[in-house]
C-alpha cells in the first residue's frame, strides 16, 4: 500500500516518505539547506508548469492537424511534397537555421574522447545498478567462456565445472584478438613475455602484487590489462602464464529513472532517488545469495599502475555515470502544487537527481564520478526544439536553486521522437552549451512514427519496417547532424540497444556496424556484453570514421518523412495472425511483470522463447502496431481479443517457474495486467503520442491499491 500522508511545505504538499528522504538523507549528503531547497522546488514548479502544459498541448494540436490532413488525402498514396509543405506550414518542420557547433565545456574524457560501450540499467534495482557501475572493467576470459561466442562443440561444452578444452579455446581467441589490436614486436600473444610486453608501442604501465603482475596497454583510447600469474589455476598452464585479459568495457553507464523502471508513486520514486544517491555517495550496497553464500556488492575502487617512467597513475574503477530523467509528459503525486495537482515528474527529477549528484563532490577523494564536476542528465522523449529549450531553461533554474555554475548540468538528447529527428539541428542549438549526447533508438522512434502517421494507412509488419529507407536515413541523419554540429571531441553520438543478452555471437557478428557508422557509444544489455562489444572499438577508430563521414552528403530528410505504410491485401491471413501473435505475446510478457511485480526492465522470452531485454520502448511499438492494424481493418477487435487470450496462456506457461507470478489465463476478468495489455491496444490511438506510461501507471496503481 502506497503512503498517503503529506507534509505542507510552503505552497507545496509533499508526500511524507519523500519529505523524510530529502530531509534525512539527501540534504545532509549534498550539503544543502532545507528552506532554500524547498523554496527552490516551489519556484521551479511555478515557473515551468504552465510552459510544460502548453508544450504538451502543442503535441496534441499538431497530431490532430496531421490526422485531419491524412483524413482529407488519398490514404497511403498521398503527395509527398504536399505533405512536407504542410508539415512546414503548421510548424511541425522547422528551419534548421545557420550552421553552428556546440560549445560544451568541462566534459569528462569518457564522454568527449573515448569511444566505447554504454550500459543502460534500472537504477531502482540496486544490484543491477552496482553491476553496471562496476562494469568499467571486465574479464574477456569470463565473457568468452560463458557465452556462445566460443562454440559448445568438439569437447568445448561449458559443463558444470571448468572444461580445459573450452578454456584453451578461450585463451587462443583472446590471444588472436590481442595480436590484432596490440601487436608485440618480434613476438605473438601466444608466446608472450615481459620484454615483449614492455616493447609494445601501446604499452603504458604495470602493476604488481607478489607473483601476480599486470601489463597495461591503450588502443583507440581504451585500456587492456593482461594479467600474468604463474600460481593462478588458469595462468599456470597458459602461454606466458596469462591468467586473464581484462578489457576497459562500459566506459559510461546510464542509470535510468525512466523507461526501465516502474515508479508510479512516492514510495517508488524514493527508492529510485535513494539508489542514485547511494551511487553518488559511494554507500550503496546490495546483498544476495550465490552458491549458498551471501555476497555483498559495492562500488569498485580505482585502479593503480606505474608508468614506464616509474611514475604512479590511477584509472577509474567505475563507469562514468549518467542519469536518465523522465520526459515532459508524466506527473507525480510525490509533490502537489498550490492547487493540489500532481507536479510534472520531470521537474522533480531534474532537481532531485542533480542534488544527489552534488553529494559525489563531497567525497571526491574516495569514489569520484565526474572528475570535471559535471552532472550528466539524459533527457528522453522531447518533441522538437521548443521542448529542448524548456529542458535548457529548467536546467538553468535547477543550477540557480542548487548554487551551481551555469552549464554544470550537461544534457543528453535522445533522438527517439519524429519531431526531434526532423528538427535535430534546431534541437541541438537550444542546448548547445550543455549538450553531451545524442542517440538513436529504433523502438521508441518507430512507435512515434506509427502514431504520428496513424491515420495515413496501415503500417508494414515490424520486421519489414526495419528494412524501409526511413530507418537507415534516420540513423545516418543523427550521425551526420551530430558531426556537423561539432559533437566529435565534445559529446557522444550513440546507437541503440542490443536486445538479446544470450545471443553474444550474433552481437559480435553484427554490432561492429555501430562504431563503423560513426557512433562513439552504443547500448548493451549487460556487463558481459559490454566487455565483448569493447572489442569492436579496438578494431574501429571511431574518430577516424567520423572524420571520413564529415564529407558525405547529409542523409535524406525526404526518406525520413516517408511513413512505413503497406498494402494489407498483400498479407495472407497466416501472416497477419503471426504478426498479431508476436505482438500480443510480447506485450503480455512485459506488461504482466510491470503491472503485477513492478519490474520495469527484464529479460522477457519472446514467442520463440528467445530472451529479449525489454522496456517500455518495446511495448510502445508493439501496442501501436496492433492499434494501427485494428484502426485500418487489417484485424478485428474479436481477433485481437482471441489472440491476447491465447497468448496469455503461452506467457503463463513461460513464467511457470516464477513463484511471484500471477497467472492471467485462469481468470481474465480478474487480471489487472491482462486488462492493461488489452487497453494498450484498444485505447492505443488515443494515447498521447502512443506512450504506454499513462495506462501502465494507472493499472499498476490500481493493483497496488488492492494489495
Amino acid at each position: 500500500m502506497a503512503s498517503t500522508e503529506y507534509e505542507q511545505v510552503g505552497s507545496l504538499s509533499v508526500k511524507s516518505v519523500f519529505h523524510r528522504f530529502v530531509e534525512n538523507e539527501l540534504l545532509p549528503a549534498a550539503g544543502l539547506q532545507s528552506a532554500p531547497f524547498w523554496q527552490g522546488l516551489e519556484t521551479l514548479v511555478k515557473r515551468f508548469t504552465a510552459t510544460n502544459r502548453e508544450l504538451l498541448l502543442v503535441r496534441d494540436v499538431l497530431q490532430q492537424k496531421i490526422d485531419d490532413w491524412h483524413g482529407l488525402h488519398d490514404g497511403p498514396a498521398f503527395d509527398h511534397d504536399e505533405y512536407v509543405a504542410f508539415l512546414r506550414h503548421i510548424g511541425y518542420l522547422r528551419d534548421a537555421g545557420e550552421p553552428f557547433t556546440i560549445s560544451t565545456a568541462g566534459v569528462d574524457a569518457e564522454v568527449a574522447e573515448i569511444a566505447g560501450p554504454q550500459l543502460v540499467v534500472p537504477v531502482s534495482n540496486a544490484r543491477f545498478a552496482l553491476n553496471a557501475a562496476n562494469a568499467r572493467w571486465g574479464s574477456l576470459y569470463d565473457a568468452l567462456y560463458g557465452t556462445d561466442v566460443i562454440p559448445a562443440d568438439d569437447g568445448r561444452e561449458p559443463g558444470s565445472s571448468y572444461n580445459p578444452t573450452r578454456g584453451a579455446a578461450v585463451i587462443a581467441y583472446a590471444a588472436d584478438f590481442l595480436d590484432r589490436v596490440i601487436p608485440l614486436p618480434d613476438a605473438t600473444h601466444s608466446q608472450p613475455g615481459d620484454a615483449a610486453y614492455r616493447a609494445a608501442e601501446s604499452f603504458v604501465g604495470t602493476c604488481e602484487d607478489g607473483d601476480r603482475r599486470c601489463y597495461l596497454f591503450r588502443n583507440n583510447g581504451l585500456h587492456i590489462e593482461i594479467q600474468v600469474d604463474p600460481n593462478h589455476p588458469i595462468g599456470r598452464d597458459a602461454p606466458g602464464n596469462v591468467s586473464d585479459v581484462v578489457l576497459e568495457s562500459a566506459v559510461t553507464t546510464i542509470q535510468d529513472c525512466e523507461d526501465s523502471v516502474a515508479a508510479v508513486d512516492a514510495d517508488d520514486k524514493v527508492n529510485v532517488y535513494r539508489n542514485w544517491l547511494g551511487l553518488m555517495t559511494g554507500a550503496l550496497e546490495a546483498s544476495f545469495e550465490k552458491s549458498g553464500r551471501t555476497m555483498t556488492r559495492k562500488l569498485n575502487q580505482d585502479r593503480h599502475y606505474t608508468g614506464p617512467n616509474g611514475e604512479a597513475f590511477t584509472l577509474p574503477g567505475r563507469s562514468l555515470l549518467l542519469v536518465r530523467n523522465v520526459g515532459h509528459l508524466m506527473t507525480t503525486e510525490t509533490v502537489l502544487d498550490e492547487n493540489g495537482e500532481d507536479i510534472f515528474e520531470g521537474i522533480l527529477d531534474a532537481l532531485v537527481t542533480s542534488a544527489c549528484a552534488m553529494a559525489n563532490r563531497r567525497q571526491d577523494a574516495r569514489l569520484p564520478n565526474s572528475r570535471s564536476h559535471s552532472i550528466y542528465i539524459v533527457k528522453p522523449k522531447m518533441h522538437g526544439p521548443d521542448e529542448a529549450a524548456l529542458t535548457n531553461a529548467l536546467f538553468d533554474g535547477v543550477e540557480d536553486v542548487l548554487g551551481l555554475e551555469r552549464n554544470t548540468l550537461k544534457v543528453g538528447v535522445m533522438d527517439e521522437e519524429r519531431r526531434t529527428t526532423v528538427n535535430l539541428p534546431a534541437c541541438i542549438r537550444e542546448v548547445r552549451e550543455r549538450l553531451v549526447f545524442i542517440n538513436t533508438g529504433f523502438l521508441d522512434r518507430t512507435g512515434d512514427e506509427i502514431h504520428t502517421s496513424m491515420q495515413a494507412g496501415s503500417v508494414l509488419p515490424k520486421e519489414t519496417i526495419k528494412a524501409q529507407p526511413w530507418i537507415n536515413a534516420y540513423e545516418d541523419w543523427n550521425v551526420d547532424v551530430g558531426i556537423r554540429c561539432g559533437l566529435p571531441g565534445r559529446a557522444q553520438i550513440g546507437k541503440g540497444m542490443w536486445p538479446k543478452p544470450d545471443e553474444m555471437k550474433q552481437m559480435m557478428d553484427t554490432k561492429q556496424a555501430h562504431p563503423e557508422a560513426g557512433a562513439n557509444c552504443a547500448w548493451v544489455p549487460s556487463p558481459t556484453a559490454a566487455t565483448l562489444h569493447a572489442m569492436h572499438y579496438h578494431f574501429v577508430d571511431v574518430r577516424a570514421v567520423q572524420e571520413q563521414l564529415a564529407s558525405r552528403p547529409l542523409a535524406s530528410l525526404d526518406d525520413i518523412l516517408t511513413p512505413p505504410l503497406g498494402d494489407p491485401s498483400a498479407l495472407s491471413a497466416e501472416q497477419i495472425q503471426a504478426e498479431l501473435d508476436n505482438n500480443a505475446q510480447g506485450i503480455l510478457g512485459y506488461v504482466v511483470r510491470w503491472v503485477d511485480q513492478g519490474v520495469g526492465c527484464s529479460k522477457v522470452p519472446d514467442i520463440e522463447d528467445v530472451g529479449l531485454m525489454e522496456d517500455r520502448a518495446t511495448l510502445r511499438i508493439s501496442s501501436q502496431h496492433m492499434a494501427n492494424w485494428l484502426l485500418h481493418g487489417v484485424t478485428t477487435r474479436e481477433q485481437v481479443t482471441e489472440t491476447f487470450r491465447r497468448m496469455a496462456a503461452v506467457v503463463d506457461d513461460q513464467n511457470a517457474n516464477d513463484p511471484n507470478y500471477r497467472r492471467m489465463s485462469d481468470d481474465f476478468d480478474a487480471s489487472v495486467a491482462f486488462e492493461a495489455a488489452c487497453d494498450l491496444v484498444f485505447k492505443g490511438c488515443k494515447q498521447p503520442n502512443g506512450y504506454t506510461e499513462p495506462l501502465l501507471h494507472a493499472h499498476r496503481q490500481q493493483l497496488k491499491a488492492l494489495s
